[in-house]
């Protein structure tokens, strides 16, 4: 992957326009959760220390294309990002048409371009628009890189001068010592509610890696396929088969799908539902699984703890239930405890680290869901494509 980097590039005085990944939870006008404002700050203290006239633009929420909503607004955004960085961050509404006059050193935050009928389409004249603000692109949101959007795509293709900001690079960086070049063994833990969501995840990193972990509703359907009853729990029967099938594959390529030996099952979905232990083959006919017994969770644990690489996508249990969150309590853990580089993504995957606090203690954590299973799939992202294809112009 080669591309230009922020740091590459001389910006004092320069135009610089930031496409950031700010869609944060939203409640009552307040930021709820920050951890993607804070993951960008850096590019913005860098363009900000250089002397540039710094704008950033995002999207928020799922307003209808073109229409300006207030509950979809980066009011409350500005606002979390003016406190971070200590002085008053403009929202800017209308710079379409008139670019917004900016000073050396100030940075603007340009509202959601969600706003902007032909956004989601990567329309041109759109694109062309977004391009003419300024004299330097940079794509820092990763969370949005597997998009062809007019502002993820097409503005860079269009503007001057077009780069990676540092958390994409970062973000990349990340992705390629984990996949690229990974320190065997390698580990990958996949959780989830359907095997259909992730199937092709699963298929991808069967053959790459050296053991293969199923966590939370996935796991259901592959100890259906393992020969064991799995009661009311969440299984896709229709893919069974195809469970079975990738465990075929994983073992001929080397590797193995380990299959939980006990469970912990409840009769229904319930914050107040009792947790009962239970070997595999005791799962009754109206039990449901809900998490990985204590045997299994040592187990995986310990496969963790020689593991030369951990990638982490999903929590292993129904862990928002704190009866039903040993198992992925026990692999948090063995992730922070562990030598290997471990690098985690996906939104699931983070509230469990900040539940269990181990956020300082993972080494390398995506803000990305969608792009960082994509860019686990091995598929092209079309942001990190055009930055790929700026850099060789």
């Amino acid at each position: 992957m080669s591309f230009t980097k922020l740091t590459d590039l001389d910006l004092a005085g320069k135009r610089v326009l930031i496409r950031s990944d700010l869609n944060v939870p939203v409640k009552n006008g307040k930021v709820t959760s920050d951890a993607r404002i804070t993951a960008s700050l850096p590019t913005f203290e860098h363009c900000l220390k250089a002397g540039a006239k710094v704008m950033v633009m995002s999207h928020l929420g799922r307003p209808e294309e073109g229409v300006y909503s207030e509950e979809n607004s980066l009011a409350p955004v500005a606002a979390d990002l003016g406190a971070k960085l200590g002085r008053e961050v403009r929202l800017v509404k209308d710079y379409l048409e008139t670019a917004p006059e900016v000073a050396e050193g100030e940075l603007v935050l340009l509202e959601n371009v969600r706003f902007n009928s032909g956004e989601k389409k990567d329309d041109e004249a759109l694109s062309k628009q977004y391009a003419a603000l300024c004299d330097v692109y940079v794509m820092d949101a990763f969370g949005t890189a597997h998009r062809a959007q007019a502002s993820t795509h097409g503005a860079g293709k269009f503007a001057p001068t077009a780069c990676a900001g540092l958390l994409l690079a970062e973000e990349l960086e990340a992705l390629k010592k984990a996949l690229a070049e990974p320190k065997r063994p390698m580990v990958a833990i996949v959780g989830g509610s359907k095997v259909s969501t992730k199937l092709t995840v699963l298929e991808a990193l069967s053959t790459k890696v050296d053991q293969l972990v199923v966590g939370g509703g996935i796991a259901n359907t592959f100890i259906k396929a393992a020969g064991h009853q799995v009661g009311k729990s969440l299984c896709e029967d229709d893919l069974v088969a195809t469970a079975k099938a990738l465990m075929e594959k994983a073992e001929a390529a080397g590797a193995s799908i380990p299959i939980a030996t006990d469970v912990v099952v409840g009769k229904r979905f319930d914050e107040n539902e009792p947790a009962v232990q239970k070997q595999v083959d005791e799962v009754a006919d109206d039990d449901m699984i809900f998490d990985i017994g204590p045997d299994s969770a040592a187990a995986l644990a310990a496969i963790i703890q020689q593991a030369g690489t951990v990638i982490w996508n999903g929590p292993v249990g129904v862990f928002e239930f704190d009866q039903f969150g040993a198992g992925t309590k026990t692999i948090s853990l063995a992730i922070a405890e562990t030598d290997a580089f471990t690098l985690a993504g996906g939104g699931d995957t983070i509230a469990a680290i900040q539940k269990y606090d181990i956020y300082d203690r993972v080494s390398y954590i995506s803000t990305a869901g969608g792009a960082f299973l994509e860019y686990l799939e091995g598929k092209t992202l079309p942001a990190v494509a055009m930055l790929e294809a700026r850099a060789q112009a």
